[in-house]
């Protein structure tokens, strides 16, 4: 009987990527993605609310738990998303399986993202998938239970992923304005999937001088934990360098610093009018965020459709997160607590960068002022005379005067010039009594 050998076609042997939307935000980041046109990506989602699912965009659509919830959502209860993910297993690993990397998006605080992601992402290590969690967590306003269940969505889901990107939702007041909708800040957030998934995929499929291939991806992103992602975009004679403080400075991705960085991808894309400077340039920005010790890999790619400018692509794997309070909200250890001061013109221009995906250097906090002296102990005015007048008949000038201390002799320890508050009745006495124009110095 003839063999018949053949040699696989070489759309097969590319790297498979996989990006799978998990509950209700997880599927509007879908959503997002197919409507941006991003090609040579497999997109799922995976529900166990029916009435999403049958308005999903995504080709592959996994009904989770029919029997657990019989369609009905999961109530808010990750036990239940939990349950429904692991009666649908086998339909899961059906479509993920052949996947070499696999991006998982959810809302934590919830019941299906927060039960199944870590479900899905265990199935998937278990079969040796490079296996990435972009999560967000909740908005402050809804609360701190919600934010305790989205805190050990993440910490379980991290036990099974190897790169995890966290969004705080909180994050978007930094680049909305009042103008800003609804579902235009829910699509800036999905937009960091986007732009990661995309950075990734074309550093092994777009043409360059510096090519990347997956294995390279799987040294920086495996077993890795918490990492962060950047796009930057610019034109203009520093193009370079604006697009790679961009990528750098994300305002969307919890809060984090590159200085520990373990691991570091970098993808530099232009046309063929992009300089060799440009990429030296880039890429030493980068650079110098990180650690010497880390494994930085860079790629650079041709696209023609960015005539004129350079877009620069971060993945940082390996990094600390900044500790966090009793309620799981961030910690800043660097700058001050509290929200340091802007002058109204300085807050239009840090909005508006924040806007551009461009970072801008906060101001120094406003300095405390310094603590006042203790004020000199005052000897209390002689007790009034019996037939004084009801405080409600009484005048603004006899009110002063009978609350006002005698002054004292120059050289006296508790002297007016000692003694601001006396001094302050004193002035505002000769106002009344005498006409005096004061306008000259603050009362104070």
């Amino acid at each position: 009987m003839p063999l018949n050998l053949s040699v696989p076609e070489l759309t097969e042997l590319k790297p498979r990527i996989s990006v799978i939307g998990v509950g209700g935000a997880g599927g509007n980041a879908v959503n997002n993605m197919v409507d941006s046109g991003l090609e040579g990506v497999d997109f799922i989602v995976a529900n166990t609310d029916a009435q999403a699912l049958g308005l999903s965009k995504a080709e592959r659509r996994i009904q989770l738990g029919a029997h657990t919830t019989q369609g009905l959502g999961a109530g808010s209860l990750p036990e239940i998303g939990r349950a429904a993910a692991e009666e649908t297993l086998d339909e899961i690993l059906g479509q993920i399986g052949n996947a070499h990397m696999l991006f998982i998006t959810a809302g934590m605080g919830g019941g299906t993202g927060t039960g199944a992601a870590p479900v899905i992402a265990k199935a998937a290590k278990e079969r040796d998938i490079l296996t990435v969690g972009v999560v967000t967590k909740p908005f402050h306003f809804e609360g701190a239970r919600r934010m305790k269940i989205a805190l050990a969505g993440i910490e379980a889901l991290q036990e099974h992923v190897d790169t995890l990107l966290i969004i705080p939702n909180q994050n978007l007041f930094s680049i909305a304005n009042e103008r800003t909708t609804f579902a235009e800040a829910f699509a800036l957030a999905d937009q960091v999937l986007h732009s990661g998934v995309r950075g990734i995929t074309d550093l092994m499929v777009m043409p360059g001088l510096i090519n990347l291939d997956f294995n390279d991806v799987r040294t920086v992103m495996r077993e890795m934990g918490k990492a962060m992602m950047g796009t930057g975009e610019a034109s203009g004679d520093r193009r370079a360098i604006d697009a790679a403080e961009a990528a750098i400075s994300n305002p969307l991705l919890d809060e984090v610093s590159m200085k520990g960085a373990k691991g570091v991808l970098i993808n530099i894309t232009g046309s063929m009018d992009m300089k060799l400077f440009e990429v030296d340039e880039a890429a030493n920005r980068i650079r110098a965020e990180v650690d010497p010790d880390a494994n930085i890999i860079v790629g650079s790619t041709f696209n023609q459709e960015l005539e004129g400018r350079v877009r620069v692509s971060v993945v940082a794997t390996g990094i600390e997160a900044m500790p966090r309070d009793a309620h799981g909200y961030q910690v800043r250890t660097t700058v001050p607590a509290s929200k340091p001061w802007r002058e109204p013109a300085q807050a239009a221009e840090a909005a508006a960068g924040a806007a551009s995906g461009l970072s801008l250097p906060l101001p120094a906090a406003r300095p405390a002022a310094p603590a006042a002296p203790a004020p000199a102990k005052i000897a209390m005015p002689p007790a009034q005379p019996a037939h004084r007048q009801p405080a409600a008949q009484q005048t603004v000038q006899e009110r002063v005067q009978s609350t006002t201390p005698a002054p004292r002799p120059i050289g006296h320890p508790l002297a007016r010039e000692a003694n601001p508050v006396g001094d302050v009745h004193e002035r505002i006495r000769r106002m009344l009594t005498e006409g005096t124009p004061e306008t000259a110095a603050p009362l104070v």
